[in-house]
């Protein structure tokens, strides 16, 4: 679900101070992202939409998240009428977003 050796990677490039902030910018607008998916949305914007959490969660090792929005981009750009399971990429993002804050700590110290 994480990619803590990414995390490690991305922590040591900043330096530890700048990491608490990119981190918490990180989460502020991909919190912000994910609650303005909508099912409603025109296909453009959703895809722009997963291009962006894409890139932001790669950036921060979450996996299995990208992959689920890298997967809709996709199927949009392949496919203006796809359907994109937006249920399961909130609940991937709330799970990994728990995960990442519960073990981050733990994980960088070690």
């Amino acid at each position: 679900m994480i990619n803590w050796e990414r995390v490690a990677t991305l922590r040591e490039e900043v330096g530890a101070e700048d990491f608490d902030e990119i981190l918490a910018l990180f989460l502020e607008e991909v919190d912000s992202a994910i609650s303005e998916l909508s099912e409603a949305e025109n296909q453009t914007g959703l895809e722009e939409k997963l291009h962006f959490l894409k890139g932001s969660a790669l950036s921060l090792g979450f996996d299995h998240f990208s992959a689920l929005c890298q997967n809709g981009e996709t199927a949009i750009s392949q496919d203006a009428g796809a359907t994109i399971d937006l249920d399961e990429i909130r609940v991937s993002y709330a799970e990994s977003r728990r995960v990442f804050v519960k073990e981050v700590a733990m994980k960088l110290a070690g």
